[in-house]
C-alpha cells in the first residue's frame, strides 16, 4: 500500500507566508474578505442574519415575524444561562453551541471560565459582543463543529436544537457528544409530561384549530409534529424557525442514543432556579453527563457564592 503523501511541510510554508503578508493592513483586509467568501461558500444559506436579530426592525413590535425585537445581553437571558452553568458544573472550559453574538460566552468569562461559542449565523459571529471577541467561530452542528473531540468540560445548546429538522437531530446530538468530555445543558421547547418540572404544552407551537387533535393522542404521543402542522409566521415560515417540536421523552431518547446520561436531580434543582427567575414557563431544561464524568454535587457553588453572583448579574429572584 503506497504511503500517504505528507502535505504538512507545504501547509507550514503557506502559513508562514500568509502570516507575513497579513502584517500589512491592506493585505489583512484582503485575507479577511477571502475568509468571508469562503465561509459564504461553506454556509450558503443565511437564515439567521441581521433581520432575525432585530437590527432592521422596529423594536416596538415584531408584527408577526420570527426573531427578536432586539437582541442584547438582557433580552437573551444570558446572565441566567451562564449562572445555571456556573452553579451546576465543575467546569473550566465551556462551549456554547448556538451562541448567537456570544453573550453567554461573555458572562462565563466573567467567572473565569474559558468559554467559546459556535453559531451557524455568520452575521452573529461577525457581530460578537465585546467580551466574546475572538472567541466565536462559525460552525454547523449537523456537519462538524470547528473544535477537537472531548475539548470541553461543559457544553450548552440553549434554544438551539429545535431549529434543526427532525432528521438532523441524531447527527447534531452526536456532534455535541463528540466535543463534550463532561456535562451538557440544553433548553428546548417541548410538550408532554415531565418528571422534573411542569409539563410542556403545544399552544403557539401548532395552530389553535389543531390542538384538540394532538392532545387527543394522549400523553404517550411524542412527536415530532409534522412540518405542515407547525405554526407559521406572516411570511409563511415556521414560527421562530422552530422545525422540531417534540415531547420531553422524545428528546431524552435522542440524547441517550448519542451516549449522554441524564441528571434528573440536577434538572429538578435547575427548575427551582428557573422558577425563582421567572423563566420556568419559557425554558424546558435538560441536563446530562458523559458516562466517564461523575455526577456533580448540587449545587457546585456555595450559598454565599451563588448569592453574590446572582446579585452581580441582576438575578434578583435568587437572592
Amino acid at each position: 500500500m503506497p504511503a500517504r503523501p505528507n502535505f504538512q511541510p507545504a501547509v507550514d510554508l503557506a502559513r508562514r507566508g500568509l502570516s507575513g503578508i497579513a502584517r500589512s493592513p491592506r493585505a489583512h483586509r484582503v485575507l479577511d474578505l477571502v475568509q468571508r467568501e469562503l465561509q459564504g461558500a461553506l454556509f450558503p444559506e443565511e437564515s439567521y442574519g441581521s433581520r432575525y436579530y432585530g437590527s432592521e426592525r422596529d423594536p416596538s413590535s415584531r408584527a408577526g415575524l420570527s426573531g427578536y425585537e432586539r437582541y442584547d445581553r438582557a433580552t437573551s437571558n444570558a446572565n441566567a444561562a451562564a449562572y445555571l452553568v456556573w452553579r451546576s458544573f465543575p467546569t473550566t472550559t465551556h462551549l456554547d453551541v448556538g451562541c448567537a453574538t456570544g453573550f453567554v460566552v461573555e458572562a462565563l468569562r466573567e467567572v473565569q471560565v474559558d468559554a467559546w461559542g459556535s453559531d451557524v449565523s455568520g452575521w452573529a459571529v461577525d457581530h460578537a459582543t465585546e467580551g466574546a471577541l475572538g472567541r466565536l467561530r462559525r460552525g454547523d452542528l449537523t456537519k462538524r463543529l470547528p473544535y477537537g473531540s472531548g475539548l470541553f468540560d461543559s457544553v450548552t445548546a440553549l434554544e438551539t436544537l429545535e431549529h434543526l429538522p427532525p432528521e438532523a437531530i441524531p447527527r447534531a446530538m452526536a456532534e455535541l457528544r463528540r466535543v463534550c468530555r463532561g456535562y451538557l445543558l440544553a433548553t428546548i421547547p417541548s410538550f408532554g409530561p415531565r418528571d422534573t418540572g411542569p409539563d410542556g404544552w403545544l399552544q403557539a407551537k401548532i395552530p389553535d384549530d389543531r390542538l384538540d387533535r394532538y392532545y387527543g393522542f394522549g400523553p404517550d404521543y411524542g412527536g415530532p409534529i409534522p412540518l405542515e402542522d407547525l405554526t407559521r409566521d406572516v411570511e409563511g415560515n415556521p414560527i421562530e424557525g422552530h422545525l422540531t417540536i417534540a415531547s420531553f421523552s422524545w428528546w431524552r431518547k435522542r440524547f441517550e442514543e448519542a451516549g449522554f446520561v441524564r441528571l434528573p436531580d440536577l434538572e429538578r434543582s435547575l427548575q427551582g432556579d428557573l422558577d425563582l427567575m421567572g423563566l420556568d414557563e419559557y425554558w424546558n431544561v435538560y441536563a446530562f453527563r458523559v458516562p466517564e464524568a461523575s455526577e456533580p454535587p448540587i449545587p457546585v457553588r456555595t450559598e454565599s457564592e451563588r448569592s453574590e453572583r446572582a446579585s452581580h448579574w441582576g438575578l434578583h429572584g435568587l437572592l
